[in-house]
């Protein structure tokens, strides 16, 4: 009878809108539904245990006097098990000016133990500690091995406590609620941005017989940058498979953790198998990874920018490309050079882009603004990160998740809203897909257009400077 008691307690959420809507971003289309509030419940174990066992993937957000918000996400069920449990999914979060900041789990590491104490992540960040409103960082394990003490080193989460919470351990408040996948998405009355889903002909031949502005250029060199995983690969395949009529998988992709791509490829695309030369390149690159030492060197991609890295060159994380003293005594051929840059971005982790990625794709932007190259973002895996989209992908344009994921993407990189294209890469299908393939077009055509723009500037320039 007391359980019912309880559970009837009418409870307000202190979260306010803008970041549960947020949070939410930072689990994809999901809502949020208060379980258990710690100045109603009360801050024991039991009282936690009684709202939030058995409900499923949880996000828990505390508050602390000095008005930190933070807190951490698990999608394993609480159940008093009294087990380890491993849940790659698991982070912690902090609001960091108006975004919150998310911490992966270590890996190979336990997201936390389910035990019959409050919510911990990683048997390291303690919530509610020992039935008190406390947050506790557990510095260092110990443990006796024939009489004497020894630390464990690795911890589950590497967090700075004055950077997550504020070095402030006395709660105001702590708040457990329920994720669920949001059972619809809503779509908008009108579309809000236009497309033809019937123009693949009519696309195909703009490109066909598309001629860059400056006639010393024959074809179009496109780089694309982007974080491992992304689908700057699979972009390639994807218009490669368009203009040769079936799905093809010329260049290397997947979803390893670490870059596929080791070398700086051109990839030039036929029309058709036996057809001639498109009038584009498309440059890929080793994936971007968050830790230096890692991934492509911000240096090579100043590098490749002006046209110095020759293909199939193979990169080094730890030693940046240095051209041999002829080629660098001599400035690279404007067709040589990189003619429009394309940011390829995962949609479905949009909201998880770390601040060192954040940082680096920041540095990378202010190197191509300073050579006047234009610029795009490929927003890719639409289809995952919206159902709506993934039943029709020519629902696209009504989605309002997926307006909300390119506005997103247009701040957190510094571009024009009308700069970011959301497309789909063709990865497990076997055959083409109209609609696929009118979006890979479209995004496409644009960066041919954008290119003629910095083709343009150089022209102005050059017609100036007479």
């Amino acid at each position: 009878m007391q359980k019912a008691k309880v559970r009837k307690v009418s409870i307000t959420s202190n979260l306010k809108e803008e970041k549960r809507k947020q949070l939410c971003g930072l689990l994809g289309n999901v809502e949020l539904t208060l379980l258990y509030k710690a100045s109603v419940h009360g801050y024991q174990a039991s009282a936690f245990h009684q709202q939030c066992d058995n409900q499923g993937p949880t996000i828990l957000v505390a508050y602390n006097r000095s008005g930190y918000i933070f807190g951490g996400y698990t999608s394993v069920d609480y159940a008093q098990t009294g087990q380890h449990i491993t849940d790659e999914d698991t982070f912690l979060f902090s609001f960091q000016g108006k975004i919150p900041v998310c911490i992966k789990i270590n890996s190979g590491c336990n997201a936390r133990y389910d035990d019959t104490g409050g919510p911990n992540f990683g048997k390291q960040l303690y919530f509610c500690y020992n039935n008190q409103p406390v947050v506790y960082n557990q510095v260092r394990d110990e443990y006796h091995c024939k009489g004497s003490i020894k630390m464990i080193a690795d911890k589950a989460f590497s967090f700075n406590p004055a950077t997550l919470y504020g070095n402030d351990t006395q709660l105001t408040e702590c708040e457990v609620y329920k994720v669920e996948e949001h059972p619809h998405v809503f779509a908008e009355e009108k579309p809000w941005r236009n497309v033809l889903w019937t123009a693949k002909a009519e696309l195909m031949e703009m490109i066909r017989n598309h001629k860059p502005l400056m006639k010393s250029v024959s074809r179009v060199r496109i780089l694309m940058i982007g974080p491992v995983g992304a689908g700057k690969s699979s972009f390639f395949n994807s218009i490669n498979s368009i203009f040769t009529g079936h799905v093809t998988t010329k260049a290397m992709s997947g979803s390893a953790g670490t870059s596929l791509t080791v070398q700086f490829r051109t990839y030039p695309v036929k029309d058709g198998r036996e057809g001639k030369p498109l009038p584009f390149v498309l440059c890929d690159t080793m994936g971007l990874e968050e830790q230096s030492g890692a991934g492509l060197d911000i240096e090579d991609i100043s590098s490749i920018l002006q046209g110095h890295i020759p293909d199939c060159y193979k990169f080094n994380p730890m030693a940046p490309f240095q051209p041999d003293e002829q080629k660098a005594s001599r400035p690279a051929s404007l067709q040589e050079k990189i003619h429009c840059v394309v940011y390829v971005i995962d949609t479905t982790k949009i909201s998880l882009m770390s601040d060192k990625l954040q940082e680096k794709l920041a540095s990378i932007r202010r190197k191509v603004n300073s050579l006047g190259i234009a610029q795009i973002v490929l927003m890719t895996k639409v289809d995952e990160a919206c159902p709506l989209v993934e039943e029709n992908l020519q629902s696209l344009y009504v989605s309002s998740y997926i307006k909300s994921k390119v506005q997103e993407v247009s701040s957190r990189l510094g571009v024009p809203v009308s700069c970011v294209l959301p497309v789909k890469n063709y990865s497990q299908e076997l055959e083409l897909e109209l609609n696929c393939d009118v979006l890979l077009l479209t995004a496409l055509q644009q960066m041919l257009r954008f290119a003629d723009d910095y083709f343009d500037d150089i022209r102005s320039v050059e017609d100036n400077s007479k």
